[in-house]
């Protein structure tokens, strides 16, 4: 029997609460959603943009949950026979567990951040992590507000290695997230052109960025990346913010960990590489030359928390791209098979560019195309239709054979296309489905990508319900 990842006691002091009803029964969990809450977890009623927990409080307890979290001005509305731990506000709660759980653990922590590949990077860490350690790491692409305190809360006191993501819209933001986790080892993956709706320029966004340094422990290491534009800004900011000790990564061979030798193929890489100093060869079992940069990153961490880099790199080949976020799929026409790279969860330039990079490596077997289908990026602001346009290069770069766009933005991108490189375009990403349905022909290689709100998504479905994929082509 393992032990409680709360007892309650614990939980009531940390949450600055007090218990009403028949609340007695220790800890397993910690949920915000009484849809998915498993029994014995405790149910906190967070207050969120569109919805208010304390709606959810009388399912959270029908569920089995061994307590919920409430704010005492909204205890008269919930059921008379609930457990409760009452607070003046929950949100503040959380982020009182979120210390507390942080102040009790002796494991190593490391914290990511960066404009692109925060998730893919964390996903590394957690499984470059877990030969030397119990492993606790943030769900999803929980790195907010909210996301952080809880992903800290759930923490178990055993734990040996912490990974955290950390996201931000806005300046100011990352400061108070990154002094509740306190990592020992803070990542910036990349420094890009992203959410330049609320900042001036790409300097400000690496201000925010480094931000992350704020919370660092005392002798914690920054690792960023050297060949980013921002690299000599984000130095300067580590340094003024007392970080001793900067490793670099990158494929600058004066960066401290670096690529010597590179072989891509669809489903991954073969990387030999310099790890701080320490030579060392490992697959990934994802595509992208951007994953391999970041696998640098995550080797360096590994080293720097004191975890075992020969397992950590063994464990990277175990790596999958997720669904949206570069997974490949073989589909089966009736003369052969077309490669789907679903990158259709989210996109910026950075990511963008990234992808391209990776369809352009993808092999084709001629008479099959790299064919790219793009949709629009958003929260670019003003740059928009110019951020769109400059994506000629990039594709042209990666000799990708045609294009099909969809959004008005992605309109500035295909009056510039060459006439041989355009497919289709259209103004709704649904409207692309019956040509990309009628279009592809065996030995294809089709990348999708978009953000998310460009629904993107329904195309690589659609794909996939016409022509049902073989095994998942990273297994192989």
């Amino acid at each position: 029997m393992s032990d409680p990842l709360w007892t309650l006691d614990a939980f009531v002091e940390a949450a600055g609460g007090s218990t009403r009803g028949d609340a007695g029964a220790d800890i397993t969990g910690i949920s915000i959603d009484s849809r998915t809450l498993e029994p014995g977890e405790a149910f906190v009623a967070i207050r969120g943009d569109r919805l208010d927990g304390h709606d959810y409080v009388a399912a959270a307890l029908e569920a089995g949950a061994s307590v919920a979290l409430v704010a005492e001005d909204r205890l008269a509305e919930l059921p008379e026979d609930g457990r409760y731990v009452v607070v003046a506000d929950p949100m503040e709660a959380l982020r009182g567990l979120a210390v507390a759980a942080r102040a009790r653990t002796g494991a190593r922590i490391v914290a990511v951040t960066g404009s692109v590949g925060k998730t893919g990077t964390k996903e590394a860490l957690r499984l470059a992590l877990a030969p030397s350690g119990k492993v606790h790491a943030s769900v999803a692409s929980f790195n907010n507000h909210w996301g952080v305190p809880l992903t800290l809360a759930r923490m178990p006191a055993d734990t040996e290695y912490g990974v955290f993501e950390v996201g931000m819209n806005h300046a100011g933001e990352i400061t108070p997230l990154v002094r509740m986790v306190r990592p020992h080892a803070a990542i910036i993956t990349t420094v890009q052109p992203v959410h330049l709706e609320f900042f001036d320029s790409v300097e400000k966004i690496a201000q925010a960025k480094a931000e992350i340094f704020e919370g660092l422990e005392p002798g914690g290491v920054a690792i960023l990346n050297r060949d980013n534009r921002q690299y000599d800004l984000l130095k300067f900011l580590a340094a003024t913010a007392g970080v001793s000790t900067i490793r670099t990564f990158g494929e600058d061979p004066a960066a401290d960990s670096h690529v010597q030798k590179l072989a891509s193929y669809p489903a991954g890489s073969s990387v030999d590489a310099s790890i701080l100093g320490n030579e060392i060869t490992f697959k990934i079992g994802a595509p992208g030359r951007h994953l391999v940069k970041n696998s640098l990153a995550v080797l360096t961490a590994v080293v720097e928390l004191g975890a075992d880099l020969a397992r950590a790199g063994l464990a990277l080949d175990t790596m999958r791209a997720p669904k949206g976020r570069g997974e490949v799929a073989r589909l089966t026409l009736s003369d052969g098979d077309v490669v789907l790279i679903d990158e259709s969860y989210n996109a910026n330039p950075a990511s963008m560019r990234a992808a391209l990079a990776v369809l352009g490596e993808a092999p084709v077997t001629r008479p099959g195309r790299q064919i790219a289908v793009l949709g629009d990026m958003r929260e670019l602001g003003s740059d928009a239709d110019r951020l769109h346009a400059e994506l000629l290069l990039p594709i042209a770069e990666a000799g990708i054979d045609t294009v099909y766009c969809a959004g008005p933005h992605m309109h500035a991108l295909w009056q510039d296309l060459p006439h041989d490189l355009r497919a289709h375009y259209c103004e709704d990403a649904k409207d692309l489905q019956e040509v990309l349905l009628n279009d592809v022909r065996a030995g294809d290689v089709v990348m999708i990508k978009g953000s998310l709100g460009t629904r993107m998504g329904p195309l690589v479905e659609a794909l996939k319900k016409e022509y049902p994929p073989a095994d998942d082509i990273a297994a192989e």
